[in-house]
């Protein structure tokens, strides 16, 4: 089976989402006249093509299992956790719109705004980091021991256990707050919560099945935030 995904391919799974987004922000708010939401997609999807361009280069084999929602091999955990992430990422992705456009429920300061879109270069910085020192990120939790599945101490590894996760609960904090809605963040604690819940199964499951990383367990204490957790 070949491991190579097609650039066509990478573009219309880009294309599409870019649609899918833009009819999600600009539908819920009713206009094409927000910026904030703009900014965020060019953001967002110039990541999201480089970083798929850098794996398909570097990386094949990760950049097709990343490519693929939900393997049929997931535990039953896992496969829980991401239909329910999937359900609560809807109004998720609905409310901003709602919110800070359409109806005006809450307001965010410039000045909260413009942190937040650093937060969230900072998460796409961060995530960059993490695909480059560790090979192995499937979407779901499993040993891949056909693909010499080893313990990463490198690069942010050295300071936390689940570096991933510490990127995406910044951008699900920060990408509400850059487009202007409060009550976003109700979903976005939500899926924060999941993460949270998937971070200890995952850690439990790398303790008992991959070898070495007990010991980096006890080294690197903290899973996502350094000196708390």
């Amino acid at each position: 089976m070949s491991t190579e995904i097609s650039t066509v391919r990478i573009v219309v799974r880009f294309v599409l989402g870019i649609a899918v987004m833009s009819a999600v922000f600009f539908g819920s708010a009713g206009t094409f006249d927000w910026l904030d939401a703009w900014i965020y997609m060019i953001f967002q999807f110039s990541f999201s093509v480089k970083m798929a361009l850098w794996l398909k280069r570097n990386n094949p084999v990760l950049l097709k299992d990343r490519m693929t929602f939900l393997k049929s091999s997931a535990r039953g955990w896992d496969k829980a956790i991401v239909w329910i992430s999937t359900v609560v990422f809807v109004p998720y992705l609905f409310l901003p719109g709602l919110d800070s456009i359409r109806y005006g429920w809450s307001s965010v300061p410039v000045f909260v705004r413009v942190v937040s879109f650093l937060g969230i270069v900072a998460g796409f910085l961060l995530l960059y980091f993490v695909f480059r020192e560790n090979t192995h990120l499937s979407r779901i939790v499993e040993i891949q021991k056909e693909r010499d599945h080893k313990v990463i101490t490198t690069g942010p590894y050295q300071y936390i256990r689940h570096p991933m996760y510490l990127a995406v609960i910044t951008q699900l904090v920060c990408i509400p707050l850059a487009l202007g809605s409060l009550f976003a963040l109700i979903p976005a604690a939500l899926l924060t919560t999941l993460i949270v819940i998937r971070t200890h199964l995952e850690d439990t499951t790398l303790q008992s099945e991959l070898e070495g990383y007990k010991a980096y367990s006890e080294k690197i204490r903290y899973r996502i935030a350094p000196g708390i957790w």
